[in-house]
């Protein structure tokens, strides 16, 4: 889920991976919990892209201004990232499986930072792939951090100085250095949280305002909430 602030309106939005007659739908609610619109095929997986169809939607991010980006393939027959304006036309794709650059498998988390840059979680190639959010042109990848195993879930510190990134199996949040503006560089880690086994970390959240982390943990079935320790 993601909650979003855009200039006119606060919303909720709800990736459906469900099978059953409203599943492989991206969902958006009113701050009221009144459900507004429906992105997909209700009940269809699919490629598809008039009328757009997802499979297994993984997530989405929504920026101030409306725009939308959303991973869709946590397992299913897609490996996609879409960028959609806020009416919902398609302003960019990347779209295949594979290994090289723009290929994903199993896009599972996405999040823009302030210089302009889309990052995503490519789970099953283990690394971080980033984009031009204007023109989708590929920027460079990550995954000298992720030998073990990939990411699952990829978030900025409010001060975008940091990435927080969840790793599923190994239990454990990471905090590496941003690159600056013009450089992909390498990934260093700066910092590490971990885990209890076994409490499977799947996505996570950063509250803009407090640097809060939400953690939501799939193994151990809770949501933890960590705090920025005051110097």
């Amino acid at each position: 889920m993601f909650a979003a602030s855009t200039l006119y309106e606060q919303s909720i939005w709800i990736t459906d991976v469900g099978n059953g007659s409203f599943g492989h739908t991206i969902k958006k609610y009113s701050s009221l919990g009144d459900l507004v619109q429906v992105l997909g095929t209700p009940g269809k997986k699919g490629t598809g892209l008039n009328p757009l169809q997802f499979d297994n939607p993984a997530e989405l991010y929504v920026e101030d201004t409306g725009d939308i980006y959303i991973v869709d393939g946590d397992g299913g027959l897609n490996n996609r990232l879409i960028k959609l304006s806020q009416d919902f036309l398609m302003l960019w794709l990347h779209g295949e499986n594979g290994t090289g650059p723009a290929k994903f498998n199993i896009p599972h988390s996405v999040t823009v930072d302030s210089s302009g840059r889309v990052w995503v979680a490519d789970r099953g190639n283990k690394r971080i792939q980033v984009f031009d959010k204007d023109t989708g042109v590929w920027l460079g990848a990550w995954n000298n951090c992720f030998t073990e195993e990939g990411p699952s879930s990829v978030r900025f510190t409010p001060d975008g100085k940091y990435l927080i990134v969840a790793q599923l199996n190994l239990s454990r949040l990471l905090f590496v250095a941003a690159p600056p503006v013009g450089s992909i560089g390498y990934c260093s880690v700066i910092s590490s949280i971990q885990l209890a086994d076994q409490v499977l970390p799947h996505l996570l959240d950063v509250s803009g305002k407090t640097g809060a982390i939400y953690v939501a943990e799939i193994g151990a079935k809770q949501v933890q909430k960590y705090v920025p320790l005051k110097s």
